[in-house]
């Protein structure tokens, strides 16, 4: 369960919060996919893409450990 504290009456800074906290576990995507219905053609290669995707992020991780990809570049904050 997501719990987010209100500081100084900052619902703005709390509702951001929240925001990114929904967006890193994946609420909102799943919620998107509920709105309609996904037939199981459809969920199945969903499914085998997020698979992939999975793979090839894990694949790309390793490879770098491993000093054949140069290592990934550090996101800036944008402001």
């Amino acid at each position: 369960m997501v719990q987010i504290f209100v500081r100084d009456n900052n619902v703005d800074q709390a509702l951001k919060a929240l925001k990114k906290k929904m967006q890193r576990e994946g609420s909102f995507r799943e919620m998107k996919r509920h709105v309609h219905y996904e037939k199981p053609s459809e969920k199945r290669a969903r499914q085998k893409a997020e698979a992939v995707r999975r793979a090839r992020k894990l694949a790309r991780k390793r490879m770098q450990r491993e000093g054949l990809l140069p290592a990934a570049k550090p996101k800036t904050a944008r402001r």
